[in-house]
């Protein structure tokens, strides 16, 4: 498997704003090849940022994700509001509740 998490940081007043079109992308990975897990996360302490983990099956499958067509689209619109990336860390899933129990590598 394969592990991703990464701070975005929003424009002054969009986060909001930019959680909608990230909540629209776990919607169309729901149907995404290899896809376990897309969650939308906040910290209370800082009001402008927006944490994104991901659990794929591969990196491979996570690739691919990124050429579909509704995820491209919603990158494009969410793009604007954006104001930086922060902290990324790849990892990689060893296991627990609601990951696939056969697919830890």
């Amino acid at each position: 498997m394969y592990g991703l998490m990464g701070k975005i940081q929003a424009q002054v007043g969009q986060r909001e704003a930019l959680v909608g079109y990230l909540l629209q992308a776990a919607e169309v990975l729901r149907e995404a090849e290899g896809c376990y897990l897309y969650l939308i996360s906040g910290v209370s302490a800082d009001e402008q940022s927006v944490w994104v983990t991901e659990v794929w099956r591969s990196q491979e499958d996570h690739r691919a994700s990124l050429t579909l067509p509704a995820v491209r689209e919603v990158i494009a619109v969410a793009r604007p509001l954006i104001a930086g990336m922060g902290e990324r860390f790849e990892f990689q899933p060893i296991g627990g509740k609601g990951l696939p129990a056969d697919k830890a590598e």
